[in-house]
Order: C-alpha cells, then structure tokens, then sequence
C-alpha cells in the first residue's frame, strides 16, 4: 500500500517517477530513519535528503566518468556515500534579480536545516570557500561547499565583464517558493503535496541563471581567472559531487588503473584526517555570443567527480564524530580540475 512507503520514496516518485527514484535508492547511503519515515509530514532533513539525490543525479548525468564509477559500484555491489556538493557563486550586487554571492544558495539551505560548518579563505583564487552541514544528520546528509568570487580583488576590465555576463540573471526561487520556505523554516516540515511543489524550485537553484556570455568576456574572465569563467558558463550548478569512500589512495589506484581520468595527487589536510582526489573535469560544449552577433560553440571545461576519505575527531568528553571539516590548501587544489586545460 503506498500508505506503507516512505514519504521519502514518495517525494521524489512524485517528481521523478518510480524508475528514477528506485535507481537513487539503490546507488546512494541512505540513513535508515530518513528511509522508514512514514511522514505524513515532509521533514525539513528529508527534503534535504531528497535534494541532494536529485542533485547527485544530475551530475551523473553531466559526468561521464562519474557515471562509470557509479555503474562499477553497482556491478560490484556497492553504494555511493554522497559526502558534499560544491557550488561556486559571485558575490557582486547587481546580477539581475539573483542575490549576491552564497545568499544564492544559503537562503535555502536555513530552511532545509543547514547551518554554517566552517569558513576557508582561498587566497590563491580570491574567493572565500564556506561548508554547511545539515543539523539533523551532520554525517548522514551531504554537506555544501559554497565558494564566493570576490570579483573587486581582480582588474576593473575583469570586473565589468563580470557584470555584463551576470546581470541578466533570473531567481528561480518563485513566490510561492518563497512562502514554502518560510513555512518550512517556521514549522520544520511540509505537507508532501507542498514538498513536492517546493523541491523542483530548489533543484532549479543549482543551475545558470544567466543568459550565454559574449565570447570576448569569457576570454577576459579565463586569462584572469578560470574559476569565473567556469561560474560564466555554468553557473552555480554542482561543480562537484563527492563520494565518502574508506580509502582514498587505494581508491585512486584502482580507477587509475581502470583508466579512469583521475588526478594525479591525493591532497591531505593539515590536521591529516581529510584526504581528497577527483576525476578531471568533463569537457562540455557550451554557446557563446560572438563580435557579429551570431551564435558559436566552444568546449569548456564541466563538472567532475571527487573522492574524499574522512577520519574521525580526537575522543573528547567521550563523544567522537568524523571530522567534517575541509581545508583550504586541499579545495585549491581540487578547483584546479576545472581549469580550462585537457590534462
């Protein structure tokens, strides 16, 4: 009976179908209460819970190599542990109608239980890195990596092109969207009819919401900073999804040695309890507006895949968790595989 079914296979059967839906639960860690709820209520963690899996899912659609992986753990009869998603934003006023910087995405995430985890300057690109985790099930739900761009630390023709590119973004968070928010947010939870109006808006919010840049300003944003010019084409879609795997460095032999696109190096942490990989980047064609008006394609850089093996804490007051943290010589690192190169 469907009564029987859990609200969470219910929500997302409701907005992907039964076929989609029973892929993801057979690929994805999934905490046992957020499967066995029976609602009638949609919890606030079990509509982050759903948001990532449609977030995971569509990076598998954008990454082949992610896709491989997958297809290989479920051969194998493995499953995935989605440990976090990236999203990089600009913090400039101006960009159309969107918020500035990390309000993009963090107007969502208070609503869906997320609180702010850690905060990681990344001098070398000029952005400020923030994590955010999800305070009902901090290590069962995938946190968020939300980077800003500081478009000001870069030359004034840098920042004019920044502008030019981004002003013509849309918000797709609706009013209605808005009001199931600030339910959410007050209540804790959401009618299932509600939550499955709300959850494709905050799917949305993790897509471009600009309009294709001129070629000439994508050239101007690459020579001074690929992470902008990854933003200008694809937006504040994920930029990764994450696998939370027990061993890292073995991991990284084996899908080098399946010839998967793998970095060269596992970066470490500075406390050594977070080590980290990835797959290169995918190459996408994406449109541009050139000089004459007319419309060409170019192959840029996408998303990838990245791996992450975390430790736990050290005991204190006889409680211990996994570290949760990131590291900021670690994401500068990792944001390389998005440069505009083939290697």
């Amino acid at each position: 009976m469907k009564s029987e079914i859990g609200v969470l296979r219910q929500l997302l059967e409701k907005n992907i179908g039964s076929e989609r839906t029973e892929h993801l639960f057979h690929v994805l860690v999934l905490h046992p209460e957020l499967v066995s709820d029976q609602g009638p209520k949609v919890s606030r963690a079990i509509l982050s819970q759903a948001l990532n899996m449609l977030l995971f899912e569509d990076l598998l659609k954008r990454v082949p190599a992610a896709k491989t992986y997958v297809e290989q753990c479920l051969r194998d009869g493995k499953t995935v542990m989605h440990d976090h998603g990236a999203v990089r934003t600009v913090a400039l006023s101006g960009m159309g109608a969107l918020p500035a910087g990390q309000e993009a995405i963090t107007r969502i995430l208070g609503p869906l239980g997320y609180a702010l985890n850690g905060v990681y300057p990344l001098e070398r690109l000029r952005m400020t890195g923030r994590s955010h985790a999800q305070a009902d099930y901090p290590e069962d739900i995938a946190q968020f990596f939300i980077s800003e761009l500081h478009p000001e630390r870069f030359t004034p023709e840098f920042q004019a092109a920044v502008l030019r590119v981004t002003s013509t973004s849309a918000d797709p968070v609706t009013p209605e969207a808005k009001a199931l928010l600030h339910e959410l947010e007050s209540k804790g939870s959401l009618t299932l009819d509600h939550a499955a109006t709300l959850l494709p808006a905050l799917v949305a919010c993790f897509g471009r919401q600009h309009s294709d840049a001129a070629l000439a300003d994508y050239e101007i944003l690459l020579a001074e900073s690929p992470e902008m010019a990854w933003i200008s084409t694809e937006g504040n879609a994920f930029n990764h999804a994450t696998d939370r795997v027990p061993d890292v460095d073995r991991l990284a032999e084996e899908q080098k040695a399946l010839g998967q696109p793998m970095k060269a190096a596992v970066e470490t942490s500075q406390s050594g309890r977070v080590r980290q990989t990835a797959f290169h980047a995918a190459r996408v064609m994406r449109t541009f507006r050139a000089p004459d008006g007319t419309i060409i394609e170019k192959e840029v850089p996408g998303s990838f895949y990245e791996f992450i093996t975390r430790l736990p804490l050290p005991e204190q007051d006889g409680k211990t968790g996994l570290d949760l943290s990131f590291d900021s010589s670690n994401a500068q690192a990792i944001f390389k595989m998005t440069a505009n190169a083939k290697s």
